[in-house]
Formats: structure tokens, sequence, C-alpha cells
């Protein structure tokens, strides 16, 4: 197993990007890196958590983001899951580790595109790695894989489950190797209704723990977006996956012009980087 760490003194990269977790929310990371891509900002590399590693890998695979919202149409939460007798998870996620085979050009993660970090849990061991070599298909599945919801996934003997237990909003991977580094959040404030059933109350209880860990995170970037009107999804919506895009694409556009018009630039310090004037 590969765990990936930065080098202190090394700044390899320009422009970085760190997707947070967040569900079926994850298909708003494709509406804000198409905006960011029609504004000519490009990622040199692709930090994700869950939902932000699939779009990442996708993206790092070599299809623009409005490109990949194509492999998912047509497709049903059941299509990409199995119902099973819940021992360690209500759903198994062999479904979805036999699309990503499918529909992913690279196999491996050192043949992407776009280097791509990919952050997971170990829940052997009670600690956060982060791949950047090896099996694509099931290191987006441990990185995507929900306590409860999910079975862990098992890699190498080590058992897996979703890297936004411990870093939802991955910028710190990428702080020190990166000039700037762009975040998104799609994890927003949660609507106050819930339904009393043990998958909402796990759900809205994680939610908690990956806004705790977020917080720092929003600090350190260079760009922070957190599109809005992402609550009230249901996470197994796959259907609402383009409208989603929207709702990413529209506030990434509207952030990004409004801090052109107000500041020239979209950074928080420009003193020694700028690309949009």
């Amino acid at each position: 197993m590969e765990i990936f760490t930065n080098n202190r003194n090394s700044r390899k990269y320009q422009i970085g990007y760190a997707l947070s977790g967040g569900f079926i929310k994850g298909f708003a990371h494709l509406g804000v890196m198409q905006a960011l891509l029609e504004h000519d900002i490009k990622p040199d590399i692709i930090s994700g958590v869950s939902a932000g590693a699939l779009a990442g890998v996708f993206y790092a695979d070599g299809n623009e983001p409005h490109q990949v919202i194509e492999y998912f149409s047509g497709h049903k939460f059941q299509d990409l899951t199995k119902l099973v007798i819940p021992k360690k998870g209500l759903f198994d996620l062999c479904e979805f580790i036999d699309f990503l085979h499918t529909n992913l050009k690279a196999k491996n993660l050192e043949e992407l595109q776009i280097p791509l970090i990919i952050t997971a849990t170990d829940l052997d061991h009670g600690r956060m790695v982060h791949f950047h070599r090896g099996s694509i298909a099931e290191r987006v599945a441990a990185s995507c894989c929900m306590p409860v919801m999910f079975a862990p996934v098992n890699i190498d003997g080590t058992n897996y489950v979703d890297g936004g237990l411990m870093m939802n909003l991955p910028v710190s991977t990428l702080r020190r190797i990166c000039d700037k580094v762009v975040a998104v959040n799609v994890s927003p404030i949660m609507a106050q209704d819930y339904k009393m059933n043990i998958v909402s109350i796990a759900m809205r209880s994680f939610h908690f723990m990956f806004r705790a860990n977020t917080f720092p995170e929003r600090e350190k970037c260079d760009l922070l977006i957190e599109p809005y009107n992402l609550y009230g999804y249901s996470n197994t919506e796959l259907e609402k996956a383009e409208e989603i895009f929207m709702q990413g694409y529209n506030a990434a556009n509207t952030l990004l012009d409004q801090l052109k018009a107000d500041q020239g630039t979209i950074w928080k310090d420009e003193s020694n980087y700028q690309i949009i004037k």
C-alpha cells in the first residue's frame, strides 16, 4: 500500500483542486470544474475525498467535466450497488467497482492524465491514508464507502471506509506542493428536517463529523467555492445528476465573476500568482 506524504520544501504544481465528499452532491463538483475550465483555470493535480474522488478521477482520466454526466445517464442507485444482508453494511460496492473498471480508460492511478490523490480512512488502524498509486476502482470505492450504508472495501488485507471521516475537504494534502489550491466544498448546511430511519440518522450524524473537520481546511485554500442550494437531494437520486451539476456550474460562475469585478483576481493573495484579471 502506498501512502502519499508531502515534502515540506517542494512546490511542484501551480494549481491543485481539493474536492470534498458529499455523496450525490458530488455532481456539483463537475459543474464547478466546468466553470473553472471555461475561465481557463485547469488543475495540475487533484485531491479528492469520497464523491470528490469520483468526480476527480473522471476529470483526471481525460474527460471534460460536462462529459462525465453521460457515464451516469440512465443509471439508478440500484445499478451501482448491491443490497446485502446487513452484516458489514446495507449495500456492497462491487457493482460500483465494476462500473469504474468499465468506464475509466486508466486502470491505475499512475496512468491518469492528471495526478490524483485519493483520501480514505484505514478502518483497521484508525488512520487517514492518501493513495497516489495502485488500482483506481478499489481506491475510489474505498474513499466513497460511507460506514453503515456500505460494507468496507478491502485492499491488500486492510479494510477502508469513507475518507471524509477524518478529512472531508483535502486541502492539506495539496497545500505544501501547490502554489494555489482551489477548494470545492459540496457539503452545505443541512436541512432541519430528516427522516427517523437508520440510514438518515447515520448520514446526518456523519455529516456533523464531516462539517467539523472541514472548517480548518477551508482556511488553507486560495479559492473556496461552496455551491448553494444543494440540500434536499436524496443520496439515491442519480436522475438529478444534471440538475446538481448546474447548481455547481452556476454557483462557480457567479462567484468567479463577482471576485473578478470586486478585486480583479479570484485569489485570496495575488502577490506572487495571478490568473484572471
